[in-house]
């Protein structure tokens, strides 16, 4: 019998190309693939619930899990902390579901280093400078808060290379739709098929 070996599947992009979104749709479209929710120190904003968007932590918690080797990747990002629990991955995974990220450049490297030969990545990009503007103008940020994120935003396209697909978010169905071929083509891949040989055998020699 071919057994498919499970892995996880980062998605990064800067502020505002709309990764969570892409996350979220991805979801909504694959019930089997599980979310790494990351535990984050900042404060919750409107609209957002404890343990669904982030597991909202004080800092000397967070602290704690990272010292106690509790995160697969854990950064600082404008003055606040952010992880990716190692627990509940290694349980999804051990159960067979892929598991996908919604984290920086940083967390991918850390991830692949963490979990070799079971990562995928995939970066999203804005289809332009002025749309990513846009974008994190209708945020509601002041403006030199725009002017620090583009910053930052610049600096996060500049590992884009480091991924193993790059997805230009145009038109934001078509970008899902590209996600989850990656997703799909991933989960054929032929490392990942355990049990393959055998089962070739078996249905040549029958």
């Amino acid at each position: 019998m071919i057994r498919r070996d499970p892995f996880c599947l980062v998605i990064a992009a800067p502020s505002g190309a709309g990764k969570t979104s892409v996350t979220r749709a991805l979801l909504a479209h694959e019930p089997a693939l599980r979310l790494s929710v990351s535990i984050t120190t900042r404060a919750m904003r409107a609209g957002e619930s404890d343990g669904v968007h982030y597991h909202f932590r004080d800092q000397p918690s967070f602290d704690a899990t990272a010292a106690a080797g509790g995160f697969l990747e854990h950064a600082g990002v404008f003055g606040r902390s952010y992880g990716s629990p190692r627990a509940p991955v290694e349980e999804w995974l051990g159960a067979g579901h892929d598991v996908v990220f919604d984290i920086d450049w940083q967390g991918h490297r850390q991830v692949r280093a963490a979990l070799p030969g079971r990562v995928v990545g995939v970066f999203i990009l804005p289809p332009s400078r002025a749309a990513l503007v846009e974008r994190l103008g209708g945020r509601g940020d002041p403006p030199d808060a725009i002017v620090r994120r583009m910053a930052h935003a610049a600096d996060e396209m500049s590992h884009a290379g480091e991924f193993d697909h790059v997805v230009v978010n145009d038109d934001f169905a078509a970008t899902v739709a590209e996600v989850r071929a990656v997703l799909h083509a991933a989960r054929l891949a032929r490392r990942r098929l355990s049990g393959l040989e055998h089962f070739l055998d078996e249905v040549m020699n029958r």
